[in-house]
C-alpha cells in the first residue's frame, strides 16, 4: 500500500508529514519506556524482517496481490510505539533507497501504515488479551484478529486521504469499496503471516513478546499454608538464555527471503495499484525522485541476471535496515540510561503464559 508521489496533492501530503514527524517525536519518546536489554537488540531486526517479508508478494485476488504490513507484528513483538518507528524506518529505507513509495508522499505512508496500521492492530490486540484466557494461544488468536483489522482500517485511512486531497476527480464510494474489499483479503495474509511470527516467538521465548509480558502468572510461593506473590528476583533463568540466537535466526531468515524467496514472490499489482487502475487514478502517479537510483524496483543497476538482481537488492536492503534501525534503537535506549530512567519492566520469573 506505498502511495506513490501524485496521488495525493501537496498540501494534503504537507499536513500529513506534520502529522507523521508529531507522531515519531511522540514515539521516539515512549520508545525509551519499551525498550530494554531484551528488546532493544531486536527492535532493529524486526524492522528488518518485516523490510524482508513486504517483498513477498502473495496473490489474493484474479491480477491482484498483497504484501504484509507489519505494524500489528512490530508493536505486538516489541510495543507500540518502538512498531511505530520499525515501520516508519522500513519505510524510509524503501523510499530513498529503493523509489518505494513517494518521497513526498512519505508523511502519508508513514500516517496510513505506521501509525494507524500500528495503533488500530494494538488496541485492538490489548483488548482481546484482557478478555481471552491466558495462554499462549491466545496471544497467537489475538495477533491475528488484530493484523487482520489493521490493513481494512489503513485501507480507509488513505480512502481518506484521497477524499480530501486526491488529485483525480473519482468516486470516493467506489474508493472506498474497493479499498476495503481488497485489502479485507490481504489482511487474511497479514493476520497469518502475524500470528505464525508471534506464536513461533512465543513458544520459544515468551519474555522477548512485548505484547505477553502482562500474561505471565507471578509465581507463588506457601507461606504458613497461604499462596503469596513471590519477592520480584531477576529472572536469572531467562537472563542466562541469551537471545543471540533468537537474533541470529531472525537475521538469517530475513536475509534467506528478502535473498532468495522474494524471487518467487507475485508480480500482480498490489491492492492499492490495483484499484487505481481499476478507477482511473493510476495515471496521476509521478515518476519517483529517485528512479534512476542503484536500488530502484528492488534490482542491482548493472546486473543483468534477475534472480541475483533482486536477491542482491534485497539482502541490501535487509542489511541498511537493521544497521539503521538498530542504531536508532541503541540510542533511544542509550538516551533513557543516560536520562536514569533505566528501570526494566517487570519480568516475573515464571515465564509461562
Amino acid at each position: 500500500m506505498h502511495v506513490p508521489d501524485g496521488f495525493i496533492n501537496a498540501p494534503t501530503s504537507a499536513v500529513a508529514g506534520v502529522v507523521a514527524a508529531g507522531a515519531v517525536a511522540v514515539s521516539l519518546r515512549g520508545a525509551r519506556r519499551e525498550l530494554d536489554e531484551r528488546t532493544a537488540p531486536l527492535a532493529g531486526l524486526v524492522a528488518a524482517f518485516i523490510f524482508a517479508v513486504q517483498m513477498l508478494n502473495f496473490p489474493v485476488a484474479a491480477g491482484t496481490s498483497g504484501h504484509l504490513l507489519g505494524g500489528a507484528l512490530a508493536a505486538i513483538l516489541v510495543g507500540p510505539y518502538t512498531g511505530v518507528l520499525c515501520i516508519s524506518v522500513v519505510l524510509l529505507m524503501q523510499g530513498i533507497l529503493f523509489a518505494d513509495g513517494g518521497l513526498t508522499a512519505l508523511g502519508v505512508n508513514i500516517t496510513d501504515m505506521a501509525i494507524v496500521g500500528t495503533v488500530v492492530a494494538y488496541v485492538l490486540f490489548r483488548g482481546l488479551v484482557k478478555v481471552l484466557p491466558r495462554s499462549r494461544r491466545s496471544v497467537t488468536a489475538a495477533s491475528f484478529l488484530a493484523a487482520l483489522v489493521s490493513v481494512p482500517a489503513a485501507a480507509v485511512a488513505f480512502t481518506l486521504f484521497y477524499a480530501v486531497g486526491g488529485t483525480t476527480d473519482v468516486s470516493i464510494g467506489k474508493v472506498a469499496t474497493a479499498m476495503v474489499g481488497v485489502h479485507i483479503l490481504i489482511g487474511i495474509g497479514e493476520a497469518a503471516i502475524t500470528a505464525l511470527t508471534v506464536g513461533a516467538v512465543v513458544a520459544v521465548r515468551p519474555d522477548l513478546v512485548y505484547g505477553a509480558r502482562d500474561l505471565r502468572r507471578p509465581l507463588k510461593l506457601r507461606v504458613g499454608g497461604e499462596l503469596v506473590d513471590a519477592p520480584a528476583a531477576e529472572p536469572v533463568a531467562v537472563a542466562a538464555r541469551s537471545h543471540h540466537k533468537v537474533w541470529l535466526v531472525g537475521l538469517v531468515t530475513s536475509l534467506v527471503l528478502a535473498g532468495f524467496v522474494s524471487f518467487y514472490a507475485s508480480a500482480s499489482p498490489d491492492g492499492l495499484e490495483k484499484v487505481a487502475e481499476d478507477k482511473g487514478f493510476a495515471e496521476s502517479a509521478e515518476e519517483h525522485d529517485i528512479a534512476d537510483s542503484p536500488l530502484a524496483d528492488y534490482g542491482v543497476k548493472d546486473v543483468d541476471n534477475a534472480r541475483l538482481s533482486g536477491g542482491l537488492a534485497g539482502v541490501i536492503g535487509v542489511g541498511v535496515t537493521v544497521v539503521a534501525g538498530s542504531g536508532i534503537f541503541w540510542a533511544v535506549r542509550r538516551r533513557r540510561s543516560d536520562e536514569g530512567t533505566d528501570v526494566s519492566p517487570a519480568s516475573p520469573t515464571n515465564t509461562g503464559v
